[in-house]
């Protein structure tokens, strides 16, 4: 199964950049989206369709419209999808933060949009908390899943090597220590693995440039706060995982694993 996510910031503005037709070139299985901005009746979802995207669902923002939400488009019919925490958790995803597909292969795949706490310490605190809920949804979840691969955009750098300038960051949010040191203890206590670190070692490789400067994509002046981490003991089944950076709907460029769920070890 090949799993593409992709922070589009703005499905819309996204297809008006030749998303569509880059979409259909992936021949992907199942695309996570975040930041889609719209409203499902505002998606061209036949379009989407004729790609082959047969199943496709949406969990947008009901607390701004044209802000956040999260999608799952998939070729493969699933078993089950949850949106946000699921019908019978307390908890509300008001912000479109939150999907999950169930496939008949034993993987769950999850679209997740984590906040960011760029804009003050109000929403840094919100996204601290937001943490925290999650990661111990995340462990109440595992028992009842047989893999799960949770993809999308989690606003931290984790380490060093992820960001071009980690000294001059050290304060800065998506790469604060408190917010790497939850990344670690997401990937350590959850036991899940980096994808893309599994395989690819190498510095300067980044999922996300700031806008601000028109130049920063062209010097690779990056951060890589995109993530898939699956869960450990289905590292082997792991063939590839890529930074798809020729691609550029968005600020932020896909991420890409494929899965074998019948390799053995």
């Amino acid at each position: 199964m090949k799993i593409i996510s992709y922070n589009v910031n703005g499905i819309r503005a996204a297809i008006r950049k030749g998303w569509l037709s880059w979409l259909a070139a992936t021949q992907a299985d199942v695309v996570c989206l975040q930041e889609v901005k719209a409203l499902e009746n505002e998606i061209p979802t036949e379009e989407i369709a004729a790609l082959g995207y047969t199943y496709q669902y949406y969990q947008p923002a009901i607390s701004k419209k044209g802000y956040s939400g999260v999608a799952i488009l998939s070729k493969v019919a699933p078993i089950q999808v949850v949106k946000g925490y699921g019908e019978n958790n307390t908890n509300q995803d008001i912000e479109g933060r939150l999907i999950r597909a169930d496939f008949e292969s034993g993987l769950s795949v999850m679209s997740v949009y984590m906040p960011s706490g760029t804009s003050g310490s109000e929403r840094q605190g919100y996204k601290m908390d937001w943490m925290t809920l999650f990661f111990d949804y995340i462990r109440q979840l595992q028992p009842q899943l047989q893999a799960l691969l949770v993809c999308g955009d989690y606003n931290i750098a984790h380490e060093p090597i992820d960001i071009h300038n980690p000294k001059s960051n050290a304060k800065t949010s998506g790469f604060l220590p408190e917010e790497r040191a939850w990344l670690s203890k997401f990937i350590t206590e959850l036991q899940m693995v980096d994808t893309f670190r599994h395989l690819n070692k190498e510095p300067h490789q980044y999922s996300w440039w700031s806008s601000r400067l028109a130049t920063t994509r062209e010097k690779n002046l990056g951060w890589r706060i995109d993530y898939q981490l699956i869960s450990g003991a289905f590292a082997h089944c792991i063939e590839r995982a890529l930074l798809l950076n020729e691609a550029q709907h968005s600020d932020h460029c896909p991420t890409f694993t494929e899965i074998n769920m019948s390799a053995t070890k």
